[in-house]
């Protein structure tokens, strides 16, 4: 598959690496890692805390994925963290890996092996990598990716692996308080910049090749965090922040 994309690490690095902290919300950090993971022919991408041994479910781990609520439900209902084998690596170990939910669950002790398996198949996650990670304090993530591609070169290992520690850095920093200040996303600040243009939610769906209730949903969550009674007012409020030329 590394034979599709023809490109060394270095443009790599440039197109999915560079910027992050430039990037106006986690929203967009997560529009970033479904990218890569398209890249990559991946379903779909996972970014965590490490749970620890006292955990007694796996949501409350999780920063972002693009995991359907019901995969992640359903895992935590049947109490799949107890004994998985892939917590447990991610605990020991600071090293790259591959997973198989076929082969790997079959390390568990608890019985559920079979359980655990089905989950991953039955929403398309069953092969993938997972990346360890950390923070200048030592806090300790993974990032990984799930589809059903055939496993990853040895070169994709290692671009994968160098982003990381970089996007786990910016979301664990942002929840912090210490990340960027600018609180709207890209797409909240691109539909009010066209109503700031004096186009309809129709027109600027056309514009932005989105949905007219996807815009609707941009505008009224940028409005609410501009604290504004309108999508006028809100405008206003994002020009005089500097947020719209």
């Amino acid at each position: 598959m590394a034979d599709r994309f023809h490109t060394t690490s270095a443009q790599f690095q440039n197109r999915w690496g560079t910027s992050l902290s430039a990037l106006a919300a986690e929203e967009d950090v997560a529009e970033r890692l479904e990218g890569i993971a398209r890249h990559f022919g991946f379903r779909g991408y996972l970014l965590i805390t490490v749970p620890s041994e006292t955990s007694t479910d796996f949501s409350s781990s999780v920063l972002l994925t693009s995991w359907p609520d019901e995969m992640l439900k359903t895992y935590d209902h049947a109490g799949l963290i107890f004994g998985s084998p892939v917590v447990e690596r991610l605990r020991q170990s600071t090293n790259p890996f591959v997973y198989d939910a076929d082969g790997t669950n079959r390390r568990r002790i608890d019985g559920k092996a079979a359980i655990a398996a089905d989950l991953f198949e039955r929403h398309g996650l069953s092969r993938g990598a997972y990346f360890p990670a950390h923070n200048s304090a030592g806090l300790r993530g993974a990032l990984a990716f799930g589809g059903t591609r055939e496993a990853l070169q040895p070169r994709e290992m290692a671009e994968l692996n160098a982003l990381a520690n970089q996007i786990f850095t910016e979301v664990v920093e942002r929840r912090s308080g210490h990340g960027p200040s600018v609180s709207l996303s890209r797409r909240e600040i691109e539909c009010l910049s066209w109503a700031s243009a004096g186009k309809t939610s129709v027109e600027m769906s056309e514009i932005l090749g989105l949905s007219e209730y996807t815009v609707n949903h941009y505008l009224n969550r940028a409005t609410r965090k501009l604290d504004a009674v309108n999508r006028v007012q809100a405008v206003a409020k994002a020009i005089r922040a500097g947020l719209l030329n």
